[in-house]
């Protein structure tokens, strides 16, 4: 796949409430981890770096030939994490680098490649993101699922886990999606510059309240591209059901006796 000039940074973190241990999660075979590297190579991705702080996680990678940054323990985010990354490699402030989170094994290696695209082609923005319609009226009130309400030009006016935007006479949920309402999905590309200066910063009042660290960066004006995604984002993992499913689908991929990931 065309694209290559960006790097991929896989944060992956041991710890977590609901399925403690989940990076590391066996899928067919291989660890989690594993597969969401495959996805990162596919993307055509010139560097796909695992970023952790958990020798377990380290150990489990570089036994399949991947690339490892072992990185500080006590990160507020994981953008912090790949802050540090960019340090650590010396990454000049141009370089674009895509955060594919650890848990996103179905994640398709073309949505990494069209935001990296995305960010090249404005310069203006500090960093490009994706969004994909809301059609449930569940998932438009649910405050799990992030919004976002974008300008003519399709740069982010706010993000937030309220339903945005509202229509204020009207609320079946046909009417809202006319308004157009989207979901955010959290897949990222920066220029290391940006990353640099992000994890300089401190949050702000508006990223406390909603819990986003996105809206650090609106705060402080800097421009977010983003596009609607070109094809459906994978299923994520946050518990065991999720996981089940995960190795449902990738079981149904590979076929009988096919390879559960490909690597390039």
């Amino acid at each position: 796949m065309a694209g290559a000039g960006f790097k991929v940074v896989i944060p992956a973190r041991y710890g977590s409430s609901r399925l403690p241990g989940k990076p590391l999660a066996d899928i067919l075979g291989r660890p989690m981890i594993a597969h969401v590297v495959a996805a990162g190579e596919a993307s055509g991705a010139d560097e796909v770096v695992v970023a952790t702080d958990d020798a377990r996680i380290a150990e489990a990678v570089q036994a399949f030939g991947g690339a490892v940054c072992m990185t500080r323990a006590d990160h507020r985010s994981g953008t912090d994490r790949l802050a540090e990354v960019v340090e650590r490699h010396g990454w000049p402030d141009d370089t674009r680098v895509v955060n594919l989170q650890g848990d996103e094994p179905l994640m398709p290696p073309e949505l990494l490649d069209q935001v990296a695209r995305d960010l090249e082609a404005h310069p203006d923005a500090g960093l490009a993101t994706l969004k994909t319609p809301i059609r449930d009226a569940g998932e438009f009130h649910d405050p799990h699922v992030v919004k976002v309400v974008t300008d003519r030009a399709g740069y982010a006016l706010y993000f937030s886990r309220a339903p945005i935007p509202w229509e204020r006479d009207v609320f079946e949920l046909e009417h809202q999606a006319n308004a157009q309402c989207f979901r955010h999905l959290g897949l990222y590309a920066y220029r290391a510059g940006f990353l640099r200066r992000f994890a300089a910063g401190e949050p702000c009042a508006l990223e406390r309240i909603e819990q986003l660290e996105q809206l650090r960066a609106l705060f402080d004006g800097t421009r977010i591209r983003v596009s609607e995604a070109a094809c459906p984002a994978g299923h994520g993992v946050d518990t065991e059901a999720d996981l089940e499913r995960v190795r449902a689908i990738l079981r149904e991929r590979s076929g009988p006796g096919g390879p559960a990931v490909t690597r390039r």
